[in-house]
């Protein structure tokens, strides 16, 4: 890792205008073939693997016990789709014995901890692993989440033969690991990712997480049913290892000092970053920081959005269960393809972004503005109309589809903002954002619940307009006070140590 006087040379000895535009036009010439597009698509691999970790286990706990129904009270509204779904897992357990039987006796509420528990050290881990990576480097903390991750999903079968208590504090133990990848991830574009493609960067590399849902959703239950539900912990951590081996030796944390990035790329990078002055330096300017409108717009802003993706993560192949009456497996598939399309859109929104600011046809915090307005309001109108269209599965899909490609262009919004208005400190605010993530991750699920289970024919309904006002207010907050401009306090380290 270069230290920030190296850098400073590099940047002297290439700053002049002539070099500058050479570098940008070679760049450009090379598009997606360029070293830091390869490094976006392994970051993407990364979180690729962490996301199918996170689900293997939902997929794979149907058939890991003996009984997975859980105790409720059918209505008239929901006993038919209720039975029919219940009929169907007892038709798909029966083809689970012929490969591993299921041999765990864990009630409801115990399947509810252990999946659950993925939270309990995610919850708290984000800022000191957000800041460590922003002092010692992103490249160690990304590849040793990795590693450790991929190696404790080998170990699930063990754990689970073990007792509940292993298995749970094996969860807790990677899902502070899986934090490290997520959140230190950030701290690399710092230096790697010119400002005009910022968006296309990052968008490629998160992109990963949403296609990661995509084929556990699609491909889990096919693995547990033909091979056997172990299998599903043995593949996808096998898959996490293998990126360990791209991740490790072509991952670095600056462009200056690594081997095989190329000398023009490497001015075009330097040249591109060269007023930014990113190193992050041992102190926070943490009362700054609380007084920052700007960043608490941000901070808003992923509380907001990420309410409404913890629901549809946890409750689209249930609403297309019980209320479009669909059978198991037929809703597992379908719940897949709103996130193969936000996965593409991810990466469309990040170019688009990206053109729109390198042609200068919006400045950079309209682009923010407007890209998140965007993936907030549209989503909110599908969500209020949705409960009205329900009589018709084509429409609803196509409702679900639309929600999740409108919400991904928030991606190319708010949800990175945080790199324009301090760099410096990107993986600390990162690891920031992720708490009031996780926060409305551990809201929201609930409050779902609660709501159907007060009301089956409305709950519904309230669910999709409490989400719709929320976001609608958390972007009201947004636009009035987000900025693009580099925060006075993330400028010089003049602030108190931690």
């Amino acid at each position: 890792m270069s230290t920030g006087a190296d850098t400073k040379v590099t940047v002297g000895d290439s700053s002049n205008d002539g070099n500058l535009n050479m570098a940008q036009q070679q760049s450009s010439r090379r598009g997606f073939c360029s070293f830091r597009h390869g490094m976006a698509l392994i970051l993407h691999l990364c979180n690729f693997s962490i996301y199918t970790q996170q689900m293997n286990l939902s997929i794979a706990i149907p058939a890991m016990v003996n009984n997975t129904a859980s105790p409720s009270q059918p209505n008239a509204s929901t006993e038919t789709p209720f039975t029919e779904s219940q009929h169907y897992w007892n038709e798909t357990l029966k083809g689970f014995k012929a490969v591993a039987p299921p041999t765990y006796d864990w009630s409801p509420e115990i399947q509810g901890i252990i999946l659950s528990s993925l939270n309990y050290g995610s919850f708290l881990a984000p800022i000191p692993i957000g800041y460590m990576a922003g002092i010692l480097g992103a490249k160690y903390v990304v590849g040793a989440g990795l590693f450790i991750s991929s190696v404790l999903t080998f170990f699930i079968p063990l754990a689970a033969d073990a007792g509940v208590a292993l298995l749970i504090v094996l969860r807790v133990v990677q899902g502070i690991a899986q934090v490290m990848v997520l959140t230190g991830q950030f701290s690399i574009w710092v230096k790697w990712a010119p400002p005009l493609e910022r968006s296309q960067l990052t968008s490629i590399a998160t992109s990963g997480s949403v296609l990661g849902s995509f084929i556990i959703l699609l491909v889990g239950g096919v693995l547990c049913q033909t091979i056997g539900w172990p299998y599903i912990f043995y593949i996808f951590g096998g898959i996490g290892c293998a990126c360990c081996l791209l991740c490790f030796p072509l991952i670095y944390n600056d462009p200056v000092n690594h081997p095989f990035i190329s000398a023009s790329e490497k001015t075009y990078i330097v040249c591109s970053l060269a007023q930014q002055d990113p190193s992050p330096g041992w102190s926070l300017p943490i009362k700054a920081m609380i007084k920052s409108l700007p960043l608490w717009a941000i901070l808003v802003s992923y509380f907001c959005e990420y309410w409404l993706l913890h629901i549809i993560m946890a409750y689209t192949p249930t609403y297309i269960n019980s209320v479009l009456q669909v059978n198991l497996r037929d809703s597992g598939i379908l719940s897949s393809l709103p996130f193969v399309v936000g996965s593409i859109c991810i990466i469309l929104g990040g170019l688009l972004a990206d053109f729109l600011l390198s042609r200068k046809i919006l400045r950079l915090i309209t682009i923010r503005k407007l890209f998140t307005a965007i993936g907030v309001l549209f989503p909110s109108v599908i969500l209020v109309f949705l409960t009205w269209v329900r009589s018709s599965h084509s429409i609803t899909m196509t409702f679900l589809v639309l929600c999740s490609a409108m919400s991904s262009l928030c991606e190319a919004g708010a949800l990175i903002n945080f790199l324009d208005i301090a760099p410096r400190y990107s993986s600390f605010l990162k690891g920031l954002m992720q708490v009031f993530a996780h926060t409305a991750g551990a809201i929201s699920p609930s409050t779902v619940g609660f709501f159907i289970s007060q009301d089956s024919e409305f709950g519904w309904r309230n669910v999709f307009l409490l989400s719709a006002a929320i976001n609608i207010l958390g972007l009201a907050f947004y636009l009035i006070f987000g900025s693009a401009d580099l925060q006075d306090w993330a400028k010089e380290q003049t602030f108190t140590h931690l």
